[in-house]
C-alpha cells in the first residue's frame, strides 16, 4: 500500500493496479497433527486456495463517486478491506492520495456492557477523535441517532438498529479526504436512512470522494457517477451507473429460498392526481408494479416530512393483495386532518409476505405539499388509511 497524505489536486484518489489477493481455506478434518502427517504422505494439501480478488486495476479520482457492486462472494468487501490496508495484496498495489476513513463494519470496538453515553467516547476514540472533539459533537452524535432517551442504557439493551444508528452517526463524523462506505445505506428504518441519503447527497454536493459496495441498484443510479461490477473475482465492467446497475439485475434474477425468482425491477411506482392539498382533504395516491410471479407480496408506504415517517402503513395483512397472480393496481387514501402545512413526501416498498425480504423500494416517489393549517386544530395525526384495489 502506498499512501500520500498531502495530495495533489491533480492526482487521483485511489489506484488500484493489478491486485490479487488469496485466501488459504481449510479443508475439513485437516486440522490435526494426524491427519497433516497423514496428508504429507498423500501429497495432499490441507487447504484449498480462493482467490476472492484476480488482478484487479481501476482508479477512482478526487470527487468521485464510486460504485462497486456483485452478487455475495464476489469479492466486493474484500476490494474495499484491501484497500483499507486491512488487507495485503498478493500482488499489485494501491496507492491513496490524501486520508481515508472505511466505514466498513459499523459498531466494530462497541462494548456492549458500557452504556451508549461511554460507547461514543470510546468508539470516537478508536475513530481518532481526541476527548475534547467528542464532547463537541455528542449531541450531534445523539441527536442524528435519534436515541437521546437512551444513552444512559448498556448498548446490550440496544436494539441491533439502535447499534447501527449509534455506530452510524457517530463514523459520520468522522474527517477524511475517502470515505469507504460498506452497504451502510441500508442502515435503519425509513426514516433514519432518508437522514442517510440527505447526508449523501451532501457528499456528493461537497465532492468528497466516495467508495461504496452496496446491493442497492437505486442508491448507485442515485449517487455514483461510475462504478464497477466484480464476478468471481474480476472485475466484469466498469462504466457508467446505469449500465452496470442494468448488469447487476439481469445477474440477479436468480432462484433465492423457496423457490422464488427475485425480480428487483417491478416497475414499483406511485402517482397521486395533484400537488397542494387543504389539511380537510384526502391525498389518493395509486401504486402500480408487475406482479412477481408464483410469490404472495405486499406493499409498505410511508409518508415522510424532513427526514421523519410521519405515516408507515401497508397492505401486509389485506388477503386481496396476497395473491401473486391477482392486480397489480392498489389505490391508498389517507386524511390530511391532522397534518401540518408544509411539504411532505411518499416512499413505498415492495416485500415479499412471510419474511418481508425487500423485492424494490422508489425513494420520492411522489411529493404533495398541505395549506390551509388551523391553530385551532392541533392533536396527534389521525390514522384512518383505506385501501382498495
Amino acid at each position: 500500500m502506498e499512501k500520500n497524505a498531502k495530495s495533489n489536486v491533480s492526482e487521483p484518489a485511489v489506484i488500484v493496479d493489478s491486485v490479487t489477493k488469496s485466501f488459504k481455506i481449510p479443508l475439513e478434518g485437516s486440522a490435526g497433527l494426524k491427519q497433516k502427517i497423514v496428508n504429507v504422505f498423500k501429497n495432499k494439501k490441507g487447504y484449498r486456495q480462493f482467490t476472492p480478488l484476480n488482478d484487479i486495476s481501476f482508479t477512482v479520482n478526487k470527487g468521485d463517486f464510486f460504485g462497486i457492486v456483485g452478487k455475495n462472494g464476489s469479492g466486493k468487501s474484500t476490494l474495499l478491506k484491501t484497500i483499507a490496508e486491512i488487507y495485503s495484496p498478493d500482488k499489485g498495489t494501491v496507492t491513496v492520495n490524501g486520508s481515508l476513513v472505511p466505514f466498513i463494519e459499523l459498531g466494530v470496538g462497541f462494548n456492549p456492557e458500557l452504556t451508549g453515553r461511554e460507547n461514543v467516547y470510546l468508539n470516537g476514540a478508536l475513530l481518532g477523535f481526541s476527548r475534547k472533539e467528542v464532547v463537541a459533537l455528542y449531541d450531534e452524535i445523539v441527536e442524528f441517532a435519534e436515541l437521546e432517551d437512551f444513552m444512559e442504557e448498556r448498548l446490550k439493551n440496544y436494539s441491533s438498529g439502535m447499534q447501527v444508528r449509534l455506530a452510524f452517526s457517530i463514523a459520520i463524523k468522522a474527517k477524511g479526504d475517502i470515505l469507504l462506505l460498506d452497504e451502510v445505506l441500508a442502515v435503519g428504518d425509513a426514516a433514519f436512512q432518508q437522514k442517510c441519503f440527505n447526508y449523501f447527497e451532501q457528499l456528493r454536493k461537497d465532492k468528497k470522494t466516495i467508495i461504496i459496495v452496496t446491493h442497492d441498484m437505486g442508491a448507485v443510479k442515485r449517487f455514483c457517477n461510475k462504478a464497477l461490477i466484480i464476478k468471481n473475482g474480476v472485475i466484469e465492467k466498469i462504466g457508467k451507473p446505469q449500465d452496470i446497475a442494468d448488469i447487476y439485475t439481469e445477474d440477479n434474477i436468480e432462484v433465492v429460498g423457496g423457490g422464488m425468482q427475485v425480480q428487483p425491477e417491478t416497475n414499483l411506482k406511485l402517482s397521486i392526481p395533484k400537488k397542494r392539498y387543504n389539511a380537510d382533504e384526502k391525498i389518493t395516491a395509486k401504486i402500480e408494479y408487475n406482479p412477481v410471479k408464483g410469490v404472495s407480496t405486499f406493499v409498505n408506504v410511508s409518508i415522510v416530512r424532513d427526514g421523519t415517517v410521519i405515516a408507515d402503513l401497508n397492505t401486509k395483512y389485506k388477503d386481496y393483495l396476497n395473491n401473486p397472480d391477482g392486480k397489480n393496481k392498489i389505490l391508498f387514501s389517507q386524511s390530511l386532518e391532522k397534518f401540518n402545512p408544509g411539504t411532505y413526501e411518499f416512499y413505498v416498498t415492495l416485500h415479499r409476505a412471510g419474511d418481508d425480504l425487500l423485492i424494490q423500494q422508489v425513494a420520492h416517489a411522489a411529493t404533495f405539499f398541505v395549506e390551509g393549517y388551523d391553530p385551532a386544530r392541533g392533536g396527534s395525526m389521525k390514522l384512518d388509511d383505506e385501501w382498495s384495489e
